[in-house]
C-alpha cells in the first residue's frame, strides 16, 4: 500500500509564527461514510489559483496578519519617536538605501560623534537614539539592518552595556521573534549574559514571547524558571504570557493554578487580560467548574467582563460539551450589552454538533442570518464535521455544498476535515487529492494536517504508513508536539501496535513533554484496546494524582478496557455509577454502553443503555445505531435489526461497512442465507469495499448449508477484489468438508492455504481430528497426525502431541 500512498510532498516547511496553531478553536474534526466523488463534484475548482499547473515551491510561509488589525501600526504615518535630529538623519538614511558595512559603520561613528561633542553629553540621550533607531528600523521591516545596528553598537562602543539597556535589548529580541528568527533572538540573549551584559526582567519576557509566539512552548517555560532562579521578578506581563503558554501547553490546572499563586503571592496584582487567559486555559481540559470559579474571582475583584471574557467562558463551556451552561452565557453577556459575533455561535453550533443535536444546531446558523451575521468558514466546517462525525454523509455534503455555493472559501480546517473522511472510509486517493489541492486553494498545510493522516492511517490499521508519513513529516521541518505524540499514541495502538504505542509515549516523556488529558485518554484507550483493565485503572489513578481531571472519554475507555478483558462484573458497576449520576452521564458514555454492552452480548444491558439514550432524548449516531444492529443480528432478532435500519434511513444516517456487515452476519445464519450475498453485491454497487469479514460471512452461510460450489465462487471474488483470505476463510471450508466426511477435500485446503503463505492455527487441525473422531474414525485421525509434516513441514512438535492428546481424550 505504501507504494501507492506516497505522499505528494506539497506539504511544505512549517509557518515561522505560530506553527501550530493555525487551526481555529472552534473547529475539531471528522469521521464516517460517504460516496460521492470527492471535490470536483462542487463548483470548488472556482478558487484555484487561475492558470496555475504547479503548486507553490516548497518555502518558508510569512504569517498571515488578523483579519481587522492593521499591518502597520500608525496607519501609514511616517514612523515618530523621541530621535534626534541626527537620529532622525541617519535612519531615512538606513531605510533609503542600499549599504555595505563600511558605511553602516561610517553613519553609526557619526551619530556617536554628534552625542559625545554635546557639552551635556550623557549615555542616555544616546541610549534613546540607539533604541529609537531599531525601533524604527523595524517598523519598516529592516529586522537584518536593526540587527546590524545592535551588534554594531554591541562591539563598537566602548560602554556599550550602558547603552544596550533592558528596553533596547528586549525590543531587539522582540524584534527577532516576531520575524520567526527566534534561535537568532536567543543566540543574542545568550550572548549578552554570558558577556556580562546586564538583561532585565523585559529581556527576559521578551525571549519568553517570542518563544511563545513560535510555538516553541516549552523553551519559554524553561526561559521562565531559569528567571526565577536568578532573582529576577516577574512582571505582570510575564505571568500573563506564562499562563497562556501554560494553557496552549495543557497543563495541568494545578500546575496553572500555582502560577497564579505565585503571581499574587509576588505582589502582581492580576489584571483583567489575566482572567481572561485563565479561564482560556480551562478550555483544553474541559474544565468548566474551574473556569466559572475564575469568571466569579474575577468580577468579586472588581473587573467587569468584557466581550473576550463572555466568549471564552462560553467556549469552555461549549468544549465541556454543556449546552445549557453555555446558553445562560449567551444571555447574561446580551444582557450585559455585549452582541454576540460569528465567533460567540461557532461556539454554540459546535457545543451542539458534537453532541449530535443537529436541529439545535441549524437554529443556531438561522438565528445568526436572522441577526444579520453571514457563517463563516468555521460555522460550515463545523457542521460539516458533525454530521460527518455522526454518519450523516448527506448532510454533511449538503453543509460543503452550500459553503461553496454561498462563496465561502475552505480553509486548512476543512481540507483537514475532508482528509479524515476520506481515510476513514478507506478512500484513499480522493484523500491525497484533497492533499494535493490543498495549497491549489491558497492554503497551506499545518500541524493538524500531518496529525490528520497520522490518524488516519492509524484507524485503518497502516502501521508502516504511519510510520513514513511521522517521518516525512518530520523532514518537512514540523517539531512534534503533544498533539502529535498523542496521535501516534493512538494510531499505533490502532495498528495493534501496544508495544509501539507505550513507546512514544516513554518518548514523549524522556522529551520533558508533561502528559495531558488528551494524552492520558490516548493511553487509556490503547490499554483498552488489549484489555489491559488493571493498568487502565492505575493510569486513571494516576491521573487524579497529577491533578489532571479524567472526563467522559477516559470512563469512556476504562468500559472498553472492562469489555475486552472480560471483566463483566466491573462494567456492571461503572455502568450504575453512570446511571446513577455519580459520574456524569455524558452522552458518549451511555452511547459506549451500549457499545460495550453489545460486543460482550449482553442484550438486556445493552437495550437499557439504548432506551436511556433515547429517554433522555441525547443523540444517536451511526456507531450506537451498528451496535444494536449487531446484537440483534446475533441473536436473530430480525425484525428488530430492520426497525433499526428503517430508523436510520428515516434520521438520514448513510449505512457503512459494519452496518452491513451485521446484517449479513444475520443471514447467513439463517434460512435465508443467500442474502447474505445480495447485500454483498448491494455494497460493491454503492461503492464501499468489502473487507475480510464480509467475504468470510457469506462463505459460512454457504458452507453451513453445503453449498460448496457457491462458497468457492465467492472466495474467487474475494481474491479477485484484492481482499486476502485469512486463517478464518480457509477454516470455514476446513470445517466444512470435515463436517461431510470430506476428509482429502479438507486437507487439499490446508495443503492449498499453506502455500499461499496462510498458516493454519489450532482450529484448523482440530477441525479434522474432531470431525475424525466424531464420525469414529479414530485410527484415521491418528493416521493423519502421524502423517502431518508432509500436509505442513512447519508444524511443531507441541502441536502434534496436544493434537494427540486431543484423539485419546475422545476414547
Amino acid at each position: 500500500m505504501a507504494d501507492k500512498l506516497v505522499l505528494p510532498l506539497l506539504l511544505p516547511t512549517p509557518p515561522l509564527s505560530k506553527p501550530f496553531f493555525a487551526q481555529d478553536p472552534h473547529h475539531h474534526k471528522p469521521n464516517h461514510h460517504h460516496h460521492q466523488p470527492p471535490l470536483t463534484t462542487t463548483n470548488l475548482t472556482n478558487f484555484l489559483q487561475p492558470n496555475s499547473t504547479h503548486t507553490k515551491p516548497i518555502s518558508p510561509i510569512v504569517p498571515k496578519r488578523r483579519i481587522g488589525k492593521h499591518n502597520d501600526p500608525n496607519k501609514g504615518k511616517p514612523w515618530s519617536s523621541h530621535l534626534s535630529p541626527k537620529g532622525q538623519l541617519v535612519l531615512e538614511t538606513l531605510i533609503s538605501k542600499t549599504f555595505n558595512s563600511t558605511q553602516i559603520d561610517n553613519y553609526l561613528t557619526t551619530l556617536v560623534e554628534f552625542h559625545e561633542k554635546d557639552p551635556e553629553f550623557d549615555t542616555k540621550s544616546l541610549s534613546l537614539d540607539v533604541l529609537g533607531l531599531i525601533q524604527g528600523l523595524g517598523h519598516y521591516k529592516k529586522v537584518e539592518l536593526a540587527l546590524t545596528v545592535f551588534n554594531w553598537v554591541k562591539l563598537h562602543y566602548k560602554d556599550s552595556g550602558k547603552l544596550l539597556r533592558g528596553s533596547v535589548v528586549a525590543v531587539m529580541v522582540s524584534m527577532l521573534g516576531k520575524d520567526g528568527r527566534v534561535s537568532v533572538a536567543s543566540s543574542l540573549f545568550r550572548g549578552l549574559k554570558k558577556d556580562g551584559f546586564l538583561v532585565d526582567v523585559y529581556g527576559y519576557t521578551s525571549l519568553i514571547s517570542a518563544y511563545a509566539g513560535n510555538g516553541r512552548f516549552r523553551e519559554a517555560v524553561s526561559v521562565f524558571k531559569e528567571m526565577e532562579e536568578e532573582g529576577c521578578q516577574p512582571t505582570k506581563i510575564t505571568y500573563n504570557v506564562i499562563l497562556n503558554v501554560y494553557g496552549k501547553m495543557g497543563m495541568p490546572w494545578s500546575k496553572i493554578e500555582s502560577v497564579f499563586d505565585g503571581m499574587k503571592k509576588s505582589g502582581v496584582v492580576p489584571d483583567s487580560y489575566t482572567y481572561n487567559t485563565l479561564i482560556s486555559c480551562c478550555k483544553r481540559g474541559s474544565l468548566y467548574e474551574e473556569a466559572n470559579r475564575i469568571f466569579d474571582e474575577m468580577k468579586l475583584a472588581g473587573f467587569v467582563p468584557d466581550y473576550v471574557t463572555y466568549n471564552t467562558l462560553l467556549d469552555v463551556y461549549a468544549k465541556s460539551r454543556k449546552p445549557d451552561e453555555a446558553m445562560d452565557v449567551l444571555k447574561e453577556m446580551e444582557g450585559n450589552g455585549f452582541s454576540p459575533s460569528v465567533v460567540t455561535y461557532n461556539s454554540l453550533i459546535s457545543c451542539y454538533a458534537k453532541d449530535g443535536l443537529f436541529n439545535e444546531a441549524m437554529e443556531l446558523k438561522g438565528k445568526m442570518l436572522e441577526k444579520g451575521i453571514k457563517p463563516d468558514v468555521f460555522t460550515y466546517t463545523t457542521l460539516f464535521s458533525g454530521f460527518e462525525k455522526a454518519g450523516k454523509d448527506e448532510s454533511a455534503m449538503r453543509v460543503f455544498d452550500e459553503m461553496i455555493s454561498s462563496g465561502c472559501k475552505p480553509n486548512i480546517c476543512t481540507f483537514n476535515a475532508l482528509i479524515k473522511m476520506h481515510g476513514n472510509r478507506g478512500r484513499f486517493l480522493e484523500m491525497m487529492k484533497v492533499v494535493e489541492d490543498i495549497q491549489k486553494c491558497g492554503c497551506d498545510p499545518d500541524i493538524v494536517t500531518w496529525n490528520t493522516l497520522l490518524a488516519v492511517f492509524g484507524q485503518n490499521g497502516m502501521d508502516n504508513e504511519v510510520s513514513s508519513v511521522f517521518k516525512e513529516m518530520k523532514r518537512a521541518g514540523f517539531i512534534p508536539e503533544r498533539d502529535t505524540f498523542n496521535t501516534l499514541i493512538s494510531a499505533y495502538s490502532r495498528c495493534g501496535s501496544l508495544d509501539q504505542a507505550m513507546n512514544v509515549y516513554r518518548n514523549m516523556l524522556e522529551t520533558k513533554i508533561s502528559p495531558d488529558l488528551s494524552t492520558y485518554n490516548a493511553v487509556l484507550a490503547a490499554l483498552a484496546r488489549g484489555g489491559l483493565w488493571e493498568q487502565s485503572e492505575k493510569i486513571l489513578e494516576e491521573m487524579i494524582n497529577e491533578g489532571c481531571k479524567p472526563n467522559e472519554c477516559s470512563y469512556s475507555s476504562l468500559l472498553h478496557a472492562y469489555a475486552n478483558g472480560k471483566q463483566i462484573e466491573k462494567m456492571r458497576v461503572l455502568g450504575e455509577k453512570i446511571y446513577s449520576y455519580e459520574i456524569e452521564p455524558h452522552v458518549l458514555l451511555l452511547k459506549t454502553l451500549v457499545l460495550v454492552n453489545s460486543k460482550t452480548d449482553l442484550l438486556e444491558e445493552t437495550e437499557r443503555a439504548f432506551l436511556e439514550m433515547k429517554d433522555r432524548g441525547l443523540s444517536l449516531d451511526i456507531n450506537t445505531l451498528n451496535a444494536m444492529v449487531s446484537i440483534y443480528g446475533r441473536r436473530q432478532m430480525s425484525m428488530e435489526a430492520n426497525e433499526i435500519i428503517s430508523y436510520m434511513k428515516e434520521s438520514g444516517f448513510s449505512p457503512n461497512l459494519t452496518t452491513y456487515n451485521s446484517l449479513m452476519y444475520m443471514y447467513s445464519r439463517s434460512s435465508d442465507f443467500p442474502k447474505s450475498e445480495e447485500f454483498l453485491r448491494d455494497i460493491i454497487s454503492k461503492g464501499i469495499k468489502p473487507d475480510v469479514i464480509s467475504y468470510n460471512t457469506v462463505i459460512y452461510g454457504y458452507c453451513r448449508n453445503g453449498k460448496m460450489k457457491e462458497a468457492s465462487r465467492v472466495l474467487s471474488d474475494m481474491r479477485k477484489s484484492g481482499v486476502v483470505p485469512d486463517v478464518i476463510t480457509y477454516n470455514t471450508f476446513v470445517a466444512s468438508y470435515a463436517a461431510d466426511e470430506l476428509f482429502k477435500e479438507a486437507i487439499d485446503v490446508i495443503k492449498y492455504m499453506i502455500k499461499q503463505g496462510c498458516k493454519p492455527n489450532a482450529s484448523t487441525y482440530n477441525s479434522v481430528v474432531d470431525w475424525y473422531c466424531k464420525f469414529h474414525h479414530r485410527d484415521d485421525a491418528v493416521l493423519f497426525i502421524n502423517n502431518l509434516r508432509e500436509v505442513d513441514p512447519r508444524v511443531s512438535k507441541d502441536e502434534i502431541s496436544r493434537l494427540s492428546k486431543r484423539v485419546a481424550e475422545t476414547a
